[in-house]
């Protein structure tokens, strides 16, 4: 228990240094935090071949994801290097970050997709609202009805995705090696 909850809990720290970095013109802070949480993770989670995959998996999906967003115009990122229109190193450290706690602290819905949908659904936009409100990491564009029905559809499909990924590549490797 006290592993998954020390996962929880370096996640919410790598949040907090993304959104409060990027809203404070540090942008810096939160990719500096994650690769802390990553190298941790790494080291002592006892799934680093695993983590390692689904940080090839997260990335790319996180940054088509948020870069859609900013490209449509319906989210602004402080900090956004190298462009407006793609998600910034701070949102790409976040989903790194989000990467490392499948294994962890989320994988109690590993096989529960409703219920992980349902996460994606309800706190994906709310890490984004937290995020605008209190730190102004973000801007969602008015009406914010598009931005946050766009991030609660896309989160919710997200999180069961990314747990069937790895499903499918730890299978993979499996049947692979016994043959």
């Amino acid at each position: 228990m006290w592993p998954r909850l020390a996962n929880a809990v370096g996640f919410q720290l790598v949040w907090l240094c993304c959104v409060a970095g990027a809203g404070s013109g540090r942008g810096w802070a939160g990719p500096l935090a994650a690769l802390a949480f990553a190298l941790l993770t790494l080291a002592f989670g006892g799934c680093a071949r695993s983590d390692l995959r689904l940080l090839a998996m997260v990335l790319p999906i996180g940054l088509a994801f948020d870069s859609s967003l900013a490209a449509l115009g319906w989210i602004h990122y402080a900090q956004s290097w190298p462009s407006a229109d793609i998600a910034p190193a701070w949102i790409l450290a976040l989903w790194s970050g989000f990467a490392l706690t499948l294994n962890h602290s989320l994988a109690f819905l590993k096989q529960r997709p409703a219920l992980s949908a349902l996460l994606g659904l309800v706190g994906g936009p709310m890490a984004y609202v937290a995020a605008e409100r209190a730190f102004h990491a973000v801007e969602l564009a008015a009406p914010q009805l598009l931005p946050l029905l766009a991030l609660a559809i896309g989160w919710a499909a997200a999180i069961p995705l990314l747990f069937r990924l790895e499903l499918l590549a730890s299978g993979v490797r499996a049947r692979s090696a016994i043959a």
